[in-house]
């Protein structure tokens, strides 16, 4: 077994992973990073676009938002309709802060030329990752390279940034870690278009079919969602049907707007849940991102929360390690948890007011919370308030 040493070891080298090193390497804490996946595996991962104030500040504080600023589409905020009626909410207005439509695909790619910059080192395709020795000042690591060679890493803490399914979770005791879950019974049908938007902002729609989302990628990418039952099989939705639901929940023809449609290029189903874990921090091993805690994307809060969660360890790790003093680590689960919680409402909340089911007693309760929220100054700013990103520190 080849043995090394690291400050910290970082488990996942998705966009949470390599920001991390990112801004600890600029501080002068070395890092190894680990990933169970190819490079070119997590590169293409669909996921979020919404970047919310906060994660744009701490991309800009760090250097990295070059690219997104120049390619990126600035949002003053954002559509709210419903059969017959069509609302602009506008952040700016409201709050003073603004939202950016950039994929998570574009974060990865600017993360990894900026990993590549510095020389950081990255462990791509690892097998039988195992973290030993998490409850002492001196943990380690272990795993296999790429090669087939056996490997430790002996380090003064681990960050798992490695996902729900990674080893990072699973490695805080039965006893210790405290767990809490919502499952919805629908998903959402993703789509990615070959198609100009149609829109200029998202359009967030309600209708007694489901919901039903416009979102942006770029000016010739286009994603949307449908509201569809937990468990469908994508390849019953063919590509008429697709577009037929799109234009009747987002309102073809309503005031004169149309919807385009293109070429589909990409379509999955994604299951729609709550799930948080705790505590965030195990001795030397502190959880990240989908580690930790998982939102149903109504809210567009998923990587901006792992991006928060960076925010706060970052500094904490550097505190810890480079100046001894283990105040900011110690108190980063409860600093973290208090955002967490807040994004897990938040999430629940719009996915409460704009997903439907059978019972028409709760359309009329939704219909009468989205008149309030497009009527009401105070409750547009508290949506608004949400949406562009709360500060780091709660």
């Amino acid at each position: 077994m080849r043995s090394q040493r690291s400050q910290v070891v970082v488990v996942g080298a998705g966009p949470s992973g390599l920001l991390l090193s990112h801004l600890l390497a600029a501080r002068g804490v070395d890092s190894v990073v680990l990933e169970a996946r190819s490079q070119a595996y997590v590169g293409a991962r669909v996921r979020a676009g919404i970047l919310e104030h906060s994660t744009v500040e701490v991309l800009r504080e760090a250097g990295l938002d070059g690219r997104l600023r120049a390619e990126g589409a600035e949002h003053r905020g954002i559509h709210l309709h419903w059969p017959g009626e069509r609302h602009h909410l506008d952040f700016v207005d409201l709050v003073g802060r603004s939202v950016w439509a950039y994929g998570q695909t574009e974060v990865q790619k600017d993360l990894v030329a900026a990993t590549t910059a510095r020389g950081q080192e990255v462990h791509y395709e690892v097998t039988d990752v195992a973290l030993h020795d998490l409850a002492t000042d001196s943990p380690h690591v272990t795993f296999t390279d790429a090669t087939g060679l056996a490997r430790r890493i002996d380090t003064d803490a681990v960050v798992g940034c490695d996902g729900a399914f990674g080893p990072s979770r699973a490695a805080v005791p039965d006893g210790v870690r405290t767990t809490w879950e919502r499952t919805y019974p629908f998903s959402w049908l993703g789509i990615m278009a070959d198609v100009a938007p149609s829109t200029d902002e998202l359009i967030y729609a309600w209708h007694p079919d489901g919901f039903a989302m416009h979102s942006l990628r770029s000016p010739t990418v286009s994603r949307f969602y449908l509201q569809v039952p937990a468990g469908t099989d994508v390849t019953t939705w063919s590509d008429d049907r697709i577009w037929d639901a799109l234009a009747l929940r987002l309102g073809h023809g309503q005031d004169g707007w149309e919807l385009t449609p293109g070429p589909i290029t990409d379509r999955s189903v994604l299951p729609m849940r709550s799930f948080v874990q705790t505590p965030m921090r195990h001795g030397r091993l502190f959880l990240v991102g989908d580690a930790a805690h998982t939102v149903p994307p109504t809210g567009a809060k998923g990587l901006n929360l792992a991006v928060a969660d960076v925010g706060l360890l970052a500094p904490a790790l550097v505190a810890l390690l480079r100046d001894g003093d283990p105040g900011p680590a110690g108190s980063y689960s409860d600093r973290a948890l208090r955002r967490v919680w807040r994004c897990t409402h938040f999430s629940w909340w719009m996915t409460s007011m704009l997903h439907t089911g059978e019972d028409p007693f709760d359309h009329q309760l939704q219909l009468s919370q989205l008149r309030w929220v497009t009527s009401s100054g105070a409750a547009a700013a508290g949506l608004a308030e949400n949406y562009a990103g709360l500060p780091l520190e709660l």
